[in-house]
């Protein structure tokens, strides 16, 4: 319950930043989104086992599934990636005011 609380709050405050007019409130909100989708893939590999993942360590029906987390891991470099590229477009189009609209 509280994965879920946290990924509709993340979601909620990405989605209300993304339709602002500046452009670094937006990339805040692509971050913010970033991170809800994190959350929700975690959530999604079950929070209840969270065990040890060595072979031989622990009984291999309690260990963690490491499938969301190599998708967690996938979605946090193409979050980034995508922020390096909003912020080097932010920076190439910055024309002194913080318009999402660009030079007038």
């Amino acid at each position: 319950m509280t994965a879920a609380i946290a990924v509709g709050v993340l979601v909620a405050g990405g989605v209300y930043l993304v339709l602002q007019r500046g452009l670094l409130r937006v990339v805040l909100g692509f971050i913010l989104l970033g991170h809800a989708v994190n959350v929700l893939l975690v959530a999604a590999g079950g929070l209840d086992r969270r065990g040890v993942p060595l072979i031989g360590q622990s009984d291999p029906s309690t260990t963690a599934d490491p499938l969301p987390q190599a998708f967690v891991l996938t979605a946090v470099v193409i979050t980034f990636a995508v922020t390096v590229y909003l912020l080097g477009l932010a920076r190439a189009g910055d024309s002194g005011d913080d318009d999402a609209e660009g030079p007038r």
